[in-house]
């Protein structure tokens, strides 16, 4: 067995967006963000529901390989999710996001994604998402959520960072 201090980095950011958490929560779904996210597009979806459930797992196509993502956390009523991400040979990740109603009638919707290298190729990247690119990320996120809340089409970005 081989201990390996891991290469980890975690960022948060807080989105303001323009609906309350119920009608924002769903969205959050591997099949509904399809509606909302530019180049989202997973190639499976396991799920008994056909949305996003505990255990649903979705395959993104991407380099340097696909990436295997699992909900391990949903709760619909307490506006939370968590995903694992798994690029194998390059670096796991977890995304959590909790929702809650601002005063503004909307929602404050805190995404934290935390990544560990699983190899060379995933260090580097871990040592590229830098605080600056974690926060562009979120920007462009929460453009394209709150533009679908308010028109109900896709925002299309000619910079999408994916």
């Amino acid at each position: 067995m081989q201990i390996i201090s891991p290469v980890r980095v975690t960022r948060s950011y807080i989105q303001k967006l323009i609906a309350p958490p119920e009608i924002v929560f769903p969205l959050l779904c591997p099949v509904r963000e399809v509606e909302w996210a530019e180049g989202w597009a997973p190639r499976e979806v396991y799920s008994d529901s056909g949305v996003a459930e505990r255990d649903c797992i979705f395959v993104m196509p991407g380099e340097p390989a696909d990436a295997i993502w699992m909900i391990t956390r949903y709760e619909p009523h307490g506006y939370q999710i968590e995903f694992v991400k798994i690029t194998p040979g390059f670096a796991a990740g977890k995304i959590e996001i909790r929702l809650w109603q601002n005063s503004e009638g909307g929602s404050d919707a805190e995404i934290t994604y935390s990544y560990t290298a699983l190899s060379h190729a995933g260090e580097a990247f871990v040592a590229g998402f830098t605080a600056a690119h974690y926060q562009h990320f979120m920007r462009q996120w929460e453009n394209e959520l709150n533009h679908f809340l308010q028109t109900g089409a896709k925002l299309v970005n000619e910079n999408h960072l994916g």
